[in-house]
């Protein structure tokens, strides 16, 4: 059980809660949001794997749509620098797009590696059968799982 006073009144899972928790983290890293939902709605009986499969499911999801949107603006970019051409004497490439795409891929890329961690970190923290959460978003999912 976790040591936070705040979680001091959850239960403690059993063995196979707790390894549900970790296949709902380390099986996010290949699938995305489609194993946290998986475990999500085939274990609603268990609030702890809710709690666990939540908490990745937004997080992927918040992931997700960031980079649905830079990748939006990334090709929006792309499309009006070629609707401008350049001068002759200047680059002929799309400076603006190449720019902006190369910070859009360094994002995903930090993304990734930061979606490595969490699934390990909260992966082994889930079959511990502490009740962590995620940072800005765990708080919620809590509320939401043991409310609910």
């Amino acid at each position: 059980m976790s040591t936070d006073p705040a979680n001091a009144h959850l239960y403690a899972p059993s063995r196979d809660e707790r390894t549900f928790a970790l296949l709902t983290h380390v099986l996010g890293i290949f699938s995305g949001f489609i194993a946290p939902l998986i475990f999500f709605l085939v274990k609603r009986d268990s609030k702890f794997v809710s709690f666990h499969a939540l908490q990745a499911l937004a997080w992927h999801i918040i992931y997700f749509v960031v980079l649905f949107c830079g990748m939006i603006i990334a090709f929006v970019s792309l499309f009006a620098s070629i609707g401008f051409p350049p001068p002759q004497h200047s680059n002929p490439l799309p400076v603006a797009f190449f720019g902006f795409f190369g910070f859009v891929w360094l994002f995903a890329m930090g993304g990734g590696i930061t979606n490595m961690i969490l699934a390990i970190v909260y992966g082994i923290k889930a079959h511990n059968g502490e009740w962590a959460t995620f940072p800005l978003i765990g708080r919620w999912v809590l509320n939401k799982v043991i409310a609910g």
